[in-house]
C-alpha cells in the first residue's frame, strides 16, 4: 500500500501577488493545488511543515494527503509536491505547487536511486570507483504504486561492470520515461593513476655552499670585506701596506 504524508493547511480566498505577500506577512508560505481537470485550490502552509519535508530526501516523489482547515471531515486531496520557490536571499520557502492526483491517471514522477552493499563489492575493494549516472530515474507510474525508492546491490559489480534499468528489482509496473533503451544507472570505474614525471637530474644536484667561517678554496678570492687570515702576510698594496709602522728615532749624538 502507497503510504501518504499528511499536510496540514489553511484555505486562501483571493488569488493574485498582493494575496500572497498578505499570506507571507501573516507567516504563512501561500500554496496551490492543480491538476486532475479540477478547478485550482489556493492555500496556506506553515513554513516549518515545508522545510521539514525540504530536508528530506525524495521530496519531489513524496506523495502527500493536504487536510485543508474547515473542509468536511475525512477529506483530503491526494498530491505531489511539484516545486517550491525559495527567497534568493533567506533560502525561506516564499511559494509551493502541488499537482492533484487523479485515481488511475498515471503520472510522471522522479524516484529516488539508493545504492547498496558498497562494502562488499568486488571492484570497488580492488579500487574501483563508482561513478554514478543518474541519482533518480524519471517514470510514468499510477498513484496508488509509486515507489519509495529504487534499490541498486553493488556487491557482485567489478571493475567496468556497470548497473542499467533492466537490473532494478523493485521496478514494479513502472515505466521509465526513456522506454528506448536499456539505459545505464552507475559503473565501477577503473582507478586512475597519476605517474609523476622524473625530476632532472642536474637540476636536482644539491649545490655546495661553504660552512660559515670555512676557508675559501685554493686559488679562490677572499670574499668582500673578508679579514685576512691570522699570521697571513698582507697583499701587496693592500690596506696594511698603507699602516706601516714608525720608523726608529735617530741615535743621539
Amino acid at each position: 500500500m502507497t503510504n501518504f504524508t499528511t499536510i496540514e493547511a489553511s484555505a486562501r480566498a483571493k488569488a493574485g501577488k498582493g494575496a500572497a505577500r498578505a499570506t507571507r506577512r501573516d507567516g504563512l508560505v501561500p500554496a496551490v493545488i492543480y491538476g486532475a481537470k479540477q478547478e485550482a485550490s489556493l492555500i496556506a502552509l506553515d513554513p516549518r511543515t515545508v522545510m521539514r519535508e525540504l530536508i528530506k530526501t525524495g521530496w519531489r516523489s513524496r506523495l502527500y494527503e493536504i487536510r485543508t482547515e474547515g473542509a468536511e471531515a475525512g477529506a483530503a486531496t491526494r498530491a505531489l509536491m511539484r516545486e517550491v520557490q525559495l527567497h534568493p536571499v533567506s533560502d525561506r520557502p516564499i511559494h509551493v505547487d502541488f499537482q492533484r492526483l487523479a485515481p488511475g491517471e498515471k503520472i510522471k514522477v522522479a524516484v529516488q536511486v539508493v545504492f547498496t552493499g558498497e562494502e562488499t563489492s568486488v571492484g570497488l575493494k580492488r579500487g574501483g570507483v563508482l561513478n554514478v549516472v543518474r541519482h533518480t530515474v524519471e517514470v510514468n507510474v499510477d498513484p496508488d504504486h509509486i515507489p519509495e525508492r529504487f534499490e541498486v546491490d553493488l556487491s557482485e559489480l567489478d571493475i567496468n561492470d556497470n548497473v542499467r534499468w533492466s537490473d532494478i528489482k523493485n521496478a514494479g509496473d513502472v515505466i521509465p520515461v526513456i522506454a528506448d533503451r536499456d539505459f545505464v544507472i552507475a559503473t565501477v570505474a577503473a582507478p586512475t593513476v597519476v605517474e609523476e614525471p622524473e625530476a632532472d637530474a642536474a637540476a636536482a644536484a644539491p649545490v655546495a655552499v661553504p660552512a660559515k667561517g670555512a676557508a675559501p678554496a685554493k686559488g679562490a678570492a677572499p670574499a668582500k670585506g673578508a679579514a685576512p687570515a691570522k699570521g697571513a702576510a698582507p697583499a701587496k698594496g693592500g690596506v696594511a701596506a698603507a699602516a706601516k709602522a714608525p720608523a726608529k728615532p735617530a741615535a743621539k749624538k
